[in-house]
């Protein structure tokens, strides 16, 4: 079976499994595992990778609402060596500094390559679930897409340092506070934005219709790809973006407009059956490990 298979297998015997964290006696959990061959180009600092995995844990923690406390993370290497350790812990302490949790340590191995697993705890009284949009609602996400894309296209072309900046990337933890307290269903797009929109989907029993031309592309990924079509393409599939895709109530829009301090692009709406683009329908292509 595939990832797509064996994830989907993981939610039938384990039914809190179906959102970016588990909730549990108003704790929210969630783990990711992450590898150097498939997750870091050559180029990424350690310092970038701390920075991404702690990240990437407390960004699920964000698409459910809630406030990050604490990450802890299992790194795995074939060598240990100072520099690199004392790299990766400031990249993680620092995520989590401007995110509102704690980095408080966790565990270490030897392996054949390196490979971080990190895991954020946080609170939530009332998380946001994937479960909850209604027909009629909009379908808004934050920021941009395409931008770890973009930072991929630049390693390749050894432009290391801007590389590493664009893939440091800031976990939604303050919008997804405010978002929560207007949205309907919410996600990251971790995965890609199709393959968010599948998923918020499948959860909540209904279907999408968004608009190409409403799809905030990155810059960045504009300017090193041949053209707008493929930028397009990349930023809906790519993933490893972590904005938060979410459904909210038409005369709820504004609440968050007004709060929020970065841009949000409302890029469609809810419908009853089926995930469309400009009227065509779309199929579920997204990141994938391995």
């Amino acid at each position: 079976m595939d990832e797509q298979d064996a994830l989907r297998f993981i939610e039938e015997v384990v039914p809190r499994s179906g959102d970016d964290a588990a909730f549990i006696e108003n704790l929210l959990i969630s783990t990711d595992m992450l590898h150097q061959k498939s997750d870091f180009p050559q180029g990424t600092t350690y310092y970038t990778a701390g920075w991404r995995s702690a990240g990437a844990s407390i960004s699920d923690i964000a698409a459910m609402g809630g406030d990050p406390i604490a990450v802890v993370a299992a790194y795995s290497s074939p060598n240990f060596i100072k520099e690199e350790i004392s790299e990766f812990i400031r990249g993680a302490k620092e995520v989590c500094e401007i995110s509102g949790a704690e980095y408080v340590g966790g565990d270490l191995d030897t392996s054949d390559e390196f490979n971080v697993v990190t895991t954020a705890v946080g609170r939530s009284v009332k998380p946001m679930f994937r479960k909850g949009a209604k027909s009629g609602d909009l379908v808004c996400v934050t920021g941009d897409l395409g931008r770890s894309a973009a930072a991929k296209k630049l390693f390749e072309g050894n432009e290391n340092e801007r590389a590493n900046e664009m893939f440091r990337f800031k976990p939604r933890v303050k919008e997804g506070l405010l978002i929560s307290q207007y949205s309907t269903s919410m996600i990251d797009s971790s995965d890609g934005l199709i393959r968010s929109l599948y998923e918020v989907a499948k959860a909540s029993m209904c279907g999408f219709e968004i608009e190409a031309e409403r799809i905030p592309i990155n810059e960045v990924l504009r300017e090193v790809v041949d053209s707008t079509e493929l930028a397009l393409k990349i930023a809906m599939t790519y993933g490893e973006d972590f904005e938060l895709v979410f459904t909210v109530p038409r005369e709820k829009i504004k609440g968050i407009e007004r709060g929020i301090e970065i841009d949000v692009a409302i890029i469609g709406e809810v419908v009853e059956k089926d995930i469309k683009m400009d009227g065509e329908l779309i199929e579920n292509e997204g990141y994938t490990h391995g």
